[in-house]
């Protein structure tokens, strides 16, 4: 449960623009502000159960995005493969421009 709410909370991050701003809205209370249902009905003013419903209906949005784009997937080893080529550069002490370029390349892509 925990690695699915940390997947969510990660997709939010990525795709929550193409969701409606309701959706997003209790999505962000619920994985990031870790707000109660209840918490989060008595705010937005519906049920618990509604709720739940548009969590659950936003996240299996955001996985299908996922599913059909990868551009989670892709970042992850964008950036895993980019922190890799830095240690290798740093082993083999490279330095100067390259190295500049591919910390700033790290930096981009968020790492």
């Amino acid at each position: 449960m925990f690695e699915k709410n940390l997947e969510i909370g990660y997709l939010l991050d990525f795709y929550g623009d193409v969701l409606s701003e309701r959706k997003r809205t209790v999505l962000d209370y619920y994985y990031n502000d870790d707000l109660s249902l209840s918490e989060i009905a008595e705010e937005i003013g519906i049920s618990r159960q509604g709720v739940r419903e548009l969590i659950k209906k936003a996240g299996e949005e955001l996985m299908f995005y996922e599913e059909k784009l990868g551009l989670a997937k892709r970042f992850q080893l964008v950036e895993a493969q980019t922190e890799h080529l830095l240690s290798l550069m740093e082993e083999e002490g490279v330095a100067g421009e390259v190295r500049k370029a591919a910390k700033e390349l790290l930096e981009t892509v968020g790492g």
